[in-house]
C-alpha cells in the first residue's frame, strides 16, 4: 500500500468513527455573527461572539462547543477547559470538550483520568481511543498493558502501519530500542510506512544501537544529498561519532502529542482544515516542541484563508530550531498573503542573514521581486539561488525559468532565451517554459518553426491551459496559416473568455480570415477587459482603421497566407 492510499484508508477510517461535529443553527444575533465568524475561520471574531450570547444563554449546548472549537482552533486550549468542562457537568456530549479535557488531562499527568474517560465512553472516537489508552498505560509504567493495547488497534482494518509506528516509539522511549528496530524493519510483520519523523526516530534507533553507518545509509536512501537543517545536523552528528538522543517520544505526554499529530497527518487532505486543525493545536499544546505540529497549523491557517493568524503560528518557532528557515519562509508567504510584501521581503532579508546558504531563501525573494516587477533586484536573487543550488536540485530549473522571465521583462531577450533554455536542458518537457520560450520567439517573430514545435509540446501536456492554447493559435497566425489558427484561439477564449490579450488575439485571426465583423465585435471585447497602454490604444486604432491599416502604418509585413505565392 502506497503512503497516499495509507493515509486515505486512515482518515476514512477516522471520519467514519468520529464523525464530524457540527453545530445547530441558533436565533440570537451574537450567536449568528459568532457562527459565520467560525464558518470564516475568523476564530478571534467567534470566541467574541460566542462568549456574549453565552452571557444571556450559558447552558446552550451549541454556543459552549462553537466556543470551545474557536478557542481551540486559535491555539488557546487553556482558555477552552472550563467550558469543556461545564459541558462534561452538564452531560453535554461533545467530541471538542472530549479532545479539551483528555488534552488538559494528559498535560497534567492524570493518566488514570484518561483511562476512566475512555472506560465512561467519553473519548474521542474508538480508534484514537485505543491508542490514548496505550499511551496512558505507559504512562502509568504499564507496559505490557500499553503494548496490549497498540496490538488491539494493529488489528483494525487499515491501521496496523499507524499503530506500529505508536508501538515503536514506547519501545523506543523506555530504551527497548532492538524491539523498536525490529518494528521499523518489519522483522515482526509491523513494516512502517516512512514518514519523516518516521524516518528520523528509526535514525535515532539505529544511533543508540551503535549503528550509524546503517542509520547514514537509511539517511542517503530517504532523503539523498539535499537535507534540510535538521537532518544535516543528524548526518554531521553521526558521521563525527555522536550518539543522537531518542527526541521522537520522551515521556507518555510526547506520545499522546504524536497520536494527534499522526492523526493530523492522515486527515490532511481528507477531511476539512478546520477539523484538522483541531488536532494540529491538541499536538503542538502537549508538546511546546513539536515543530512539525506547529509548521502543520500555520500551514491549515494558510488553507483557511487566515494568514494572520498564521504569521503568529509560524513565529512560536525559535530561532535556535532547525526548523527555523522553514517557518520563516512560511511566514513570508503568509505575509505575502496578507498583502503585506515590503513584510515579506523584510523576513526573507533578515533570514538571508542567518540562512544565507539556503537557495530557497534567496529563490523566493526572487519571487516576490519578480511578481512586483522589480526584475533587475529579482534577478540577483535567482543568481544568488543559482551559485547555491546543487546542479541536480530540483528548484535550479525554475530558478532559471524565473530569471528569463526577468530578463525578458527588461528587454534582454538572449539572456532570457539562454535562461529559458538552459531550464529546458533541465526539465525537457516542462509545458511551462516551452510555452514562455516558444511565445517569445513568436513575439520577436525568429525561430517559428522551432516556436510553433515547443508550444505543440506544451499544449500535448495541458491542453486546458488557455496560455498554451493561446501561443499555439498565435504562432499559427504568425506562420500565416490563418484557418488553422481560427480553431486554437476560439478555443483559448473558451477556456480565458475575459483575458483581454486572447480576445485581441482572437479578433486579428479572424480579420485575417475575412471575418472582419467578428474581429471588431472580438476587438471590442478585448478593450471591455481593461488592457494596458499601449495594447489599448492599439486596439481602439484597428477597430478604427482595421489590421491591415495598422500593420502598414507600423512598417509590418502584410497579412499573408502560408503558401500563397501571389
Amino acid at each position: 500500500m502506497s503512503s497516499k492510499q495509507f493515509r486515505a484508508v486512515v482518515a476514512a477510517a477516522l471520519i467514519a468513527a468520529i464523525g464530524v461535529p457540527t453545530l445547530a443553527q441558533g436565533t440570537s444575533g451574537d450567536y449568528l455573527a459568532a457562527r459565520q465568524a467560525r464558518l470564516a475561520s475568523d476564530y478571534r471574531a467567534a470566541v467574541h461572539y460566542y462568549i456574549r450570547a453565552l452571557g444571556s444563554d450559558p447552558e446552550n449546548a451549541q454556543m459552549l462547543e462553537g466556543a470551545a472549537l474557536s478557542q481551540l482552533s486559535l491555539g488557546e486550549l487553556e482558555r477552552a477547559v472550563s467550558i469543556a468542562r461545564r459541558m462534561d457537568d452538564a452531560a453535554i456530549r461533545s467530541q471538542v470538550a472530549s479532545m479539551v479535557l483528555i488534552a488538559d488531562d494528559v498535560a497534567a499527568g492524570r493518566w488514570q483520568g484518561v483511562l476512566d474517560r475512555v472506560a465512561a465512553d467519553k473519548g474521542i472516537g474508538p480508534l484514537i481511543d485505543g491508542l490514548l489508552s496505550a499511551w496512558a498505560r505507559v504512562g502509568l509504567g504499564d507496559m505490557t498493558g500499553a503494548l496490549a493495547g497498540f496490538d488491539a488497534v494493529a488489528e483494525q482494518r487499515g491501521l496496523a502501519s499507524f499503530a506500529h509506528y505508536h508501538r515503536a516509539l514506547a519501545l523506543a522511549m523506555v530504551g527497548d530500542y532492538e524491539a523498536a528496530e525490529a518494528i521499523y524493519a518489519g522483522q515482526d510483520g509491523g513494516s512502517l510506512q516512512m514518514t519523516r519523523r518516521g524516518a528520523m526516530a528509526r535514525i535515532e534507533v539505529l544511533s543508540q544501537l551503535g549503528q550509524p553507518g546503517e542509520a547514514l545509509k537509511l539517511m542517503a536512501a530517504l532523503f539523498g544529498g539535499d537535507l534540510d537543517p535538521a537532518l544535516a545536523a543528524m548526518k554531521q552528528a553521526l558521521e563525527a561519532g555522536e550518539v543522537l538522543p531518542f527526541s521522537h517520544a520522551r515521556s507518555a505526554a510526547d506520545g499522546v502529542a504524536e497520536v494527534f499529530y499522526s492523526v493530523a497527518v492522515a486527515l490532511r487532505g481528507e477531511a476539512g482544515y478546520d477539523y484538522t486543525l483541531l488536532y494540529s493545536r491538541v499536538a503542538e499544546y502537549l508538546r511546546r516542541d513539536h515543530i512539525d505540529a506547529l509548521l502543520m497549523s500555520a500551514e491549515l491557517l494558510e488553507d483557511l484563508h487566515r494568514p494572520e493568524l498564521a504569521v503568529e503560528t509560524y513565529r512560536r518557532v525559535p530561532r535556535d530550531n532547525p526548523a527555523f528557515h522553514a517557518a520563516e519562509l512560511g511566514r513570508a508567504a503568509a505575509l505575502r498573503a496578507a498583502g503585506r510584501d515590503d513584510a515579506a521581503l523584510e523576513v526573507l532579508a533578515q533570514l538571508a542573514t542567518t540562512h544565507g546558504d539556503l537557495a530557497i531563501v534567496h529563490a523566493t525573494m526572487g519571487d516576490i521581486l519578480r511578481t512586483g516587477a522589480q526584475y533587475e533586484a529579482a534577478i540577483r536573487a535567482y543568481e544568488a539561488a543559482l551559485e547555491l543550488y546543487a546542479v541536480d536540485d530540483n528548484g535550479r530549473w525554475f530558478a532559471h525559468y524565473a530569471r528569463g522571465i526577468c530578463y525578458e521583462r527588461l528587454g534582454e531577450r538572449a539572456d532570457a532565451e539562454a535562461d529559458f533554455r538552459a531550464a529546458l536542458e533541465l526539465r525537457p518537457d516542462q509545458p511551462q517554459v516551452l510555452n514562455y520560450l516558444g511565445y517569445s520567439l513568436v513575439e520577436a517573430n525568429e525561430k517559428l518553426d522551432e516556436a510553433l514545435s515547443m508550444i505543440e509540446r506544451a499544449a500535448a501536456a495541458q491542453p486546458d491551459s488557455g496560455y498554451i492554447i493561446d501561443s499555439l493559435g498565435w504562432v499559427l497566425y504568425r506562420l500565416g496559416r490563418y484557418e488553422e489558427a481560427v480553431g486554437h484561439m476560439e478555443h483559448a477564449t473558451e477556456l480565458m473568455p475575459v483575458d483581454p490579450v486572447v480576445n485581441d488575439h482572437l479578433g486579428d485571426v479572424y480579420w485575417a480570415v475575412g471575418r472582419e465583423m467578428e474581429a471588431q465585435f472580438q476587438w471590442q471585447r478585448a478593450l471591455s477587459f481593461g488592457p494596458e497602454e499601449p495594447e489599448a490604444a492599439r486596439i481602439r486604432r484597428k477597430i478604427k482603421v482595421g489590421l491591415h491599416a495598422v500593420l502598414a502604418e507600423e512598417g509590418a509585413e502584410p497579412l499573408t497566407v502560408a503558401g500563397d505565392d501571389r
